[in-house]
């Protein structure tokens, strides 16, 4: 006979990973996988990609929401969130390099058991721009683990182009607990290799811009 499940005992903690992609099809697809190993529950928002991007990610295993048009991470990010119901979320960028179950397991591990309200992870030995620019700005980076209702609570979340800075501002002035996990040999694929030199150039720089005056910009009448 069959051993029944003790209705007392507890449920194991939902988990989700949510990826926002604008224009990832060359790596979305291994990232889902990646994520998929950690949790069925995968989410990726496509920000109006004009590429290959939601085709792959369903192709991969991914449910896949589709924004009409491109309006930042910050409205992907939000629009995922609110494709799923799990109590916690991975928060991944979709031109990872190097991922694997253990990064995310390394991430998830301390949010579980209650040290940490957020983790962050920060590139390790992923390449030389990408490591350097992760470590200058750690908390800029776009892998992180948290409780869902922490990052519904953030906010402008959705009013954000790239939501890192909201989310870090909101976990300084709720007194939460995060810390920065490495994650060896991960990296991103640089814009100047998918936009080409020039355009990539001019995305990066538009990106920074907006990252580092988001305090500035928020504190505008």
């Amino acid at each position: 006979m069959r051993d029944m499940p003790d209705p007392r005992a507890p449920k194991a903690p939902s988990v989700a990973a949510v990826i926002p992609a604008y224009n990832e099809g060359g790596t979305v697809a291994e990232v889902v996988r990646v994520a998929l190993q950690l949790t069925p529950d995968v989410v990726v928002a496509s920000d109006g990609s004009d590429d290959d991007t939601a085709a792959v990610a369903r192709a991969a295993g991914a449910r896949v929401v589709e924004l009409s048009e491109n309006v930042g991470k910050g409205a992907a990010l939000r629009t995922a969130l609110d494709a799923t119901d799990a109590e916690f979320i991975v928060m991944l960028d979709a031109d990872l390099t190097g991922l694997t179950l253990d990064h995310l397991q390394q991430m998830l591990r301390p949010v579980l058991d209650g040290r940490l309200d957020m983790s962050i992870g920060v590139f390790e030995g992923g390449g030389f721009v990408t490591d350097w620019g992760n470590k200058l700005t750690p908390n800029l980076s776009g892998q992180r683990v948290c409780r869902r209702d922490l990052l519904l609570a953030v906010p402008h979340l959705g009013e954000e182009r790239w939501p890192e800075p909201a989310i870090t501002a909101h976990l300084k002035s709720s007194g939460a607990r995060w810390d920065y996990i490495e994650l060896p040999q991960v990296g991103q694929v640089l814009k100047e290799k998918k936009r080409g030199f020039w355009n990539g150039a001019w995305a990066r720089t538009r990106m920074y811009a907006d990252l580092l005056t988001f305090r500035a910009r928020r504190k505008r009448p």
